[in-house]
């Protein structure tokens, strides 16, 4: 019995002693990637590695994946994977992992650790590793595409903050930093600076890009021209709807560059109070602002349209139409899912649904173009027609308003009337200016003259487009 103790004290010795001197050998990890270009929608990576002898693995044992400092040095690690406790036994093996979020450096490193036996690895290969926050276009400068600084002076361009649904900023993640560059070519740029914001006092392209080092990324900001006061580049006003700009989704803002004052204008009148650098507005129109940059002055402008969509018609607005004679308007539009309403004298014309409608009747004519997808707005087109004017030969001197249908108006050649440009001119006795058009239609007088002599006396000067002269009297009798 003595014997039989002995013995199994002896095994538990030797297998003690065997435990205590087990060790294995972890061979330098091979990476399954080339850089970490890490993001909330992507990060997972895998490491391979093997170890012998696996019979010197403890059932306790678990292996760690241990990430370095951005220059390689494991003076300071992160354990950035823990297998569990003996899942891990055959060689060689595969792990599955994430990075952390704070990664951004050129030369990372890995090794793998093991806890029972203990051993590590070598490092790596070195790798380029970045957590992409942000991995979309963003906006500097409000959007606008150029901007101006006085002689001597210097323009200021930056990052817009805070975010927002169409402008995911990336200065909402303090942990991100940028890089500024300056167009070369339309396809090659140099580096200029870093930081959040950039001192320009040089004309050219600019823009930014956030530091992803050699990482691949669509995080980068739209380009602004930059120049000197007086070189004879303009400067814009931006819409932050675009422009055209749907105003049923509310009003736009118009945007200028950075000054010291600004006055803003709408189709050449001063907007009352309108003293920032920016203006909101939901009507169309001519926008100019003048912006006071310290030891200069600028102007910009913009065309606004808040229809937001484009439409046409290939049709005059005067036409004329002989007996038997037909005329076909369509409409070329840009409005997504369109329907159209046609109209003649206001009165809708039942049926007409398509872009063009062919009209057989003189009459006033309009079409309403409705927008039914995205931005729903309509824009309204108008054209006439009328019977063609009389070709008479001669400019009368004689008419006679009596409502008989016979000479009431005063009817001149077709080289004269509307469509021609031409100004007719009518003067009274006394020197009063009775009728003065470039678009005479032969209805003079349209209302009853009223006499207070026998058969008075007009007189009339007809200027053609190339400056021809005709002048003449008119005689009104009953």
């Amino acid at each position: 019995m003595k014997n039989l103790t002995a013995y199994i004290t002896l095994l538990f010795v030797f297998a003690f002693i065997k435990n205590s001197n087990a060790q294995i050998v972890i061979s330098k990890p091979n990476l399954g990637f080339s850089q970490a270009c890490a993001s909330d929608s992507f990060n997972t990576y895998n490491v391979t590695f093997t170890f012998s002898p696996e019979t010197d693995l403890t059932s306790s044992n678990q292996f760690i994946i241990e990430l370095s400092d951005e220059t390689g040095s494991f003076t300071s690690t992160t354990a950035i994977y823990t297998s569990a406790a003996g899942s891990v036994t055959t060689s060689p093996a595969t792990l599955n992992f994430s990075f952390p979020n704070t990664i951004a450096g050129e030369a990372y490193k890995l090794r793998i650790r093991s806890t029972s036996p203990v051993a590590t690895s070598t490092g790596s290969n070195a790798f380029a590793a970045y957590f992409k926050y942000q991995d979309e276009p963003f906006t500097i400068n409000n959007l606008i595409s150029t901007a101006v600084y006085c002689p001597g002076e210097s323009y200021i361009l930056t990052i817009d903050n805070p975010g927002a649904p169409s402008n995911n900023s990336p200065l909402q993640y303090p942990s991100l930093t940028f890089n500024w560059y300056k167009e070369t070519s339309e396809t090659t740029s140099v580096f200029v600076a870093s930081g959040e914001s950039l001192e320009v006092s040089e004309s050219g392209t600019y823009f930014v890009e956030t530091n992803y080092g050699s990482c691949t990324s669509n995080s980068y900001s739209n380009r602004v021209d930059v120049s000197q006061s007086g070189s004879g580049t303009s400067t814009s006003i931006s819409s932050s709807l675009g422009n055209p700009f749907c105003s049923g989704n509310g009003p736009t803002t118009l945007n200028a560059i950075s000054g010291n004052t600004y006055k803003w204008y709408k189709d050449g009148e001063e907007i009352s109070g309108a003293t920032e650098q920016m203006y909101v507005t939901s009507e169309s129109g001519f926008y100019e602002v003048e912006i006071d940059l310290g030891s200069c002055m600028e102007s910009a402008s913009i065309e606004l349209n808040s229809v937001g969509f484009t439409s046409s018609i290939d049709v005059p607005e005067n036409n004329t139409l002989e007996e038997g004679e037909t005329l076909t308007a369509t409409v070329t539009t840009d409005a997504i899912n369109p329907t159209f309403a046609w109209y003649r004298n206001d009165s809708i014309i039942s049926g007409a649904l398509n872009n063009s409608y062919e009209a057989t009747e003189t009459g006033n004519y309009k079409v309403v173009i409705t927008q039914n997808s995205g931005c729903s707005s309509s824009d309204e087109l108008i054209f006439n027609i009328t019977e063609p004017f009389p070709n008479v030969a001669n400019i009368p001197n004689i008419i006679s308003p009596n409502g008989d249908g016979i000479n009431d108006t005063w009817i001149i050649p077709q080289e004269y009337v509307s469509g021609t440009n031409t100004e007719v001119f009518i003067i009274s006795a006394h020197g009063e200016t009775v009728l003065q058009t470039n678009n005479y239609l032969n209805n003079w007088p349209q209302n009853q003259l009223d006499f207070k002599s026998i058969n008075p006396v007009y007189y009339y000067i007809i200027k053609t487009e190339n400056n021809r002269t005709k002048k003449g009297s008119i005689t009104v009798i009953k």
